[in-house]
């Protein structure tokens, strides 16, 4: 029942909060969140019991279904990882300078002279160039170096006995099950991140499922310690996003003075030829080279004042790897660097983390102007963004979407 109550904490303004009391609070969270605190009644024992039972249900053999004898109880460290929100938002800045660094860069370049047959062997089945693997590498594990030390059994029955997304996890524990079932990895060797994301490619147990290959034909897909099954799958994986084996994945751009920044963000694609005809250029001052049929669109991390990329189709794809602009710049830019590429010119100086308060308040804010933004939770989704477009354009504010203290201040002028 503490899972459930955890959840209502969260969601419940602290004003209503404190004036229903402890036994009001109780009577909303059992009118709420009835099916949540029913499954709290069970023991985790039981529950484990029902797993074996739908397990056998869906054909998981006896032998694979043996490695739940060795669940201990749900970890509070995994639960206190889940639940845990840092302090402060990261910036563009602090998150691209902890993953590309000038070590991080030339490991990477040494590892493509290394691996470069095999990775050409890659390109050439999958279409996805060896300096983007490379960079997802780096991204995922850092080189295969830190792949997560916790069970992904033991982190995925923690997660799916929690109630808030039981059935997201019981599903990848189900299919990890499976895995183990084919012979892929023994239950012993099955490690991973908290979150139950495995190897060195951190795939997901479905997504492992579904686009995992074995590379190097030994009959298993082993993404913890084969290099070919991990370049394999992770170039499967890409291409079957959408990844574009002779484009790049964008670019820095310098936008005109006159840009309307309502025009960028992801929703926004036009192409090449409409933004060179913007006033968008090549951070070298040069005219955008046109490729027919490219779409793009303007990416701005921190805001109108920072800087500008142009992101292509391969850029989209890195988002389905996982879906944050940060993520999908950092890995298209480390790419860029492990070729040469120059550093971004147009780096925020000084650029200061807005707090998880400080959102909640800014989103609390917008509410009260009848902007909605959805319930105040610190967390800058797309529906706060679009929020913020909105209050910036009846303000006549660049149309940024970002969330800065300068946007906050207003707000509260």
């Amino acid at each position: 029942m503490e899972f459930a109550i955890a959840s209502v904490l969260k969601h419940m303004p602290h004003k209503i909060l404190t004036a229903i009391g402890p036994v009001g609070f109780l009577l909303v969270a059992s009118l709420f969140f009835p099916a949540s605190i029913q499954a709290q009644e069970q023991t985790f024992a039981e529950w484990v019991e029902e797993l074996r039972a739908e397990a056998q249900s869906i054909g998981i053999s006896e032998r694979a279904i043996a490695a739940l004898d060795g669940l201990e109880e749900p970890l509070e460290r995994v639960l206190e990882l889940d639940n845990s929100q840092p302090e402060f938002v990261q910036t563009f800045t602090r998150y691209l300078s902890l993953r590309v660094t000038a070590n991080q860069v030339s490991h990477g370049q040494s590892l493509l002279n290394q691996h470069s047959n095999l990775l050409e062997e890659v390109r050439q089945r999958y279409g996805v160039q060896p300096h983007y693997l490379v960079a997802f590498w780096a991204i995922e594990s850092n080189f295969g170096r830190s792949t997560g030390g916790f069970s992904v059994l033991q982190a995925l029955a923690t997660l799916a006995f929690d109630p808030r997304r039981a059935k997201f996890f019981r599903s990848h524990l189900l299919t990890a099950l499976q895995i183990i079932d084919e012979g892929h990895i023994a239950a012993e060797s099955m490690s991973g991140s908290w979150a139950g994301a495995m190897g060195q490619l951190q795939f997901m147990p479905n997504i492992f499922n579904q686009y995992g290959v074995d590379g190097d034909g030994d009959g298993r897909v082993d993404i913890w310690n084969s290099l070919p099954d991990i370049f394999y799958s992770a170039a499967n994986f890409l291409s079957q996003s959408g990844w574009q084996g002779d484009e790049r994945w964008g670019r820095e751009v310098l936008l005109p003075a006159d840009f309307d920044f309502s025009l960028s963000g992801e929703r926004t694609r036009q192409s090449l030829s409409d933004w060179r005809d913007l006033g968008v250029l090549q951070v070298s001052g040069e005219a955008l080279p046109v490729v027919a049929d490219m779409q793009a669109s303007v990416i701005l991390p921190a805001g109108a004042a920072g800087p500008a990329f142009l992101a292509y189709s391969n850029y989209r794809a890195t988002m389905a790897y996982n879906p944050s602009t940060f993520y999908a710049l950092t890995v298209g830019h480390l790419a860029d660097r492990f070729t040469g590429g120059a550093v971004i010119q147009r780096m925020p100086e000084n650029e200061q983390a807005i707090s998880l308060a400080d959102v909640r308040e800014l989103q609390e804010l917008l509410n009260a102007l009848g902007i909605e933004s959805g319930e105040p939770d610190g967390r800058v989704g797309s529906r706060t963004r679009r929020a913020i477009r909105e209050f910036q354009s009846q303000n006549e504010l660049p149309v940024d979407g970002y969330a800065s203290f300068q946007l906050l201040e207003s707000l509260r002028n």
